[in-house]
């Protein structure tokens, strides 16, 4: 059989040190790209069974922690600050998302690790940023996506500040802390030296923001909530039908006036107050009544596939479980399968980017506590005595 490509960050060592989500989402994405990612945890022996503060082997904890070995260290101990910086030293990235402060406290801060590693490339994200007068507070997704601005334009009008679903902040700046160590590795190829990288839930929060941040900077505008519509072009929005709401995203006069023939609605199409887009998304709330009262007459399948068919996008509103039975998804492989040796086989969210000749692989479940601890030990030349000298001393 042939042996599987090299994946495309094989060659780099991870140490990290993250925990609950901006952080493993930020390792993950190195993990499934074939880093080699040693997850450092505190030994049960010192801090009893919390461990990273979830459920082992539940599904959050699953997803977010997979293709990792895993090291138990009691990093306040000074002779556990010696084997991490012997990790240090064979090491690409450090990753880690402690409150600013802390990692100074323990002595395993950038700087620390730039003396015995000088190319090593320092991940960080924190709630509000490494300095500053809210640096020192504890960061929390959803006072980011408050503080950064979301929750004032999701929701219907009127309806008060709302939460996304999902903990955007967390993952948002994960994702760009991942991208900004890739760059700091590229960048190291020609300068030889690391530095250190950091992201925040705030910033990350307020990037997200694109075009509303673009257009207050520009205008001086507030944006304000307006719900299902889309903020600037008209019609694009949810709509009833006979059986399921269903969206419609209808942008240009050439669309708009395929969106009256499919609605066979050409008095919409001659409508003054309806004349460009500018007019319609004055006039949202009158044209919002007119195209639901044409699309409650016949099914979602019918509207779906018309509107489709004419080249407008529009789509059904999913619970999970049916985008996971969607045919379209299952051809992405967003559901990935893996075998535990104690669940037996899980699916995991699999990534979105695809890359054809060398794809990502979910190649081990998440590692039990301390699992390979011995081994990463006795391959930075440990020998027996010496590591069980360190469990005695509930270093390890």
């Amino acid at each position: 059989m042939t042996a599987p490509t090299p994946l495309p960050l094989a060659r780099f060592r991870v140490l990290d040190l993250t925990q609950a989500r901006a952080g493993p989402t930020a390792v993950r994405q190195l993990s499934d790209w074939g880093a080699d990612v040693l997850m450092i945890e505190a030994p049960e022996a010192v801090y009893g069974k919390r461990g990273l503060g979830q459920p082992r082997h539940d599904f959050d904890f699953q997803n977010l922690h997979r293709n990792k070995r895993s090291l138990t260290l009691n990093l306040k101990a000074d002779s556990g600050k010696d084997v991490f910086f012997d990790l240090v030293r064979r090491a690409d990235v450090v990753v880690e998302n402690y409150k600013p402060d802390v990692k100074h406290r323990l002595g395993i801060d950038y700087e620390a690790c730039a003396k015995v590693n000088p190319r090593i490339v320092y991940g960080s994200i924190s709630g509000f940023g490494q300095t500053g007068p809210y640096s020192d507070r504890p960061g929390f997704d959803q006072i980011a996506q408050g503080m950064g601005g979301l929750m004032s334009v999701t929701g219907l009008p009127g309806q008060g500040p709302v939460r996304v679903g999902i903990a955007i902040a967390d993952l948002t700046s994960g994702y760009l802390l991942a991208q900004a160590i890739l760059v700091a590795l590229i960048e190291r190829e020609t300068s030889g030296q690391g530095q250190w990288v950091h992201s925040s839930l705030l910033a990350a929060q307020i990037q997200l923001l694109d075009f509303l941040a673009s257009k207050y900077l520009f205008t001086g505008e507030v944006p304000k909530s307006t719900g299902n519509d889309h903020p600037t072009i008209m019609p694009q929005g949810l709509y009833p039908t006979a059986t399921d709401p269903i969206n419609i995203a209808s942008a240009g006069e050439g669309m708009w006036e395929k969106c009256c023939l499919v609605l066979e609605a050409p008095e919409l199409w001659k409508d003054p107050r309806f004349a460009n887009g500018e007019a319609r998304s004055t006039n949202r709330a009158p044209l919002n009544e007119l195209i639901s009262a044409k699309t409650r007459k016949r099914p979602a399948e019918h509207w779906i596939a018309e509107f489709n068919t004419a080249g407008i996008p529009c789509g059904p509103v999913f619970t999970i479980d049916k985008v996971f039975a969607d045919p379209q998804v299952q051809l992405l492989e967003m559901a990935v399968p893996v075998k535990h040796p104690t669940l037996g086989e899980i699916r995991l969210t699999g990534q979105a980017a695809k890359m054809e000749r060398t794809p990502s692989r979910i190649r081990s479940a998440t590692p039990e506590r301390g699992e390979h601890t011995d081994d990463v030990l006795r391959d930075l030349g440990y020998d027996a005595a010496k590591i069980a000298n360190l469990r005695s001393q509930g270093v390890v």
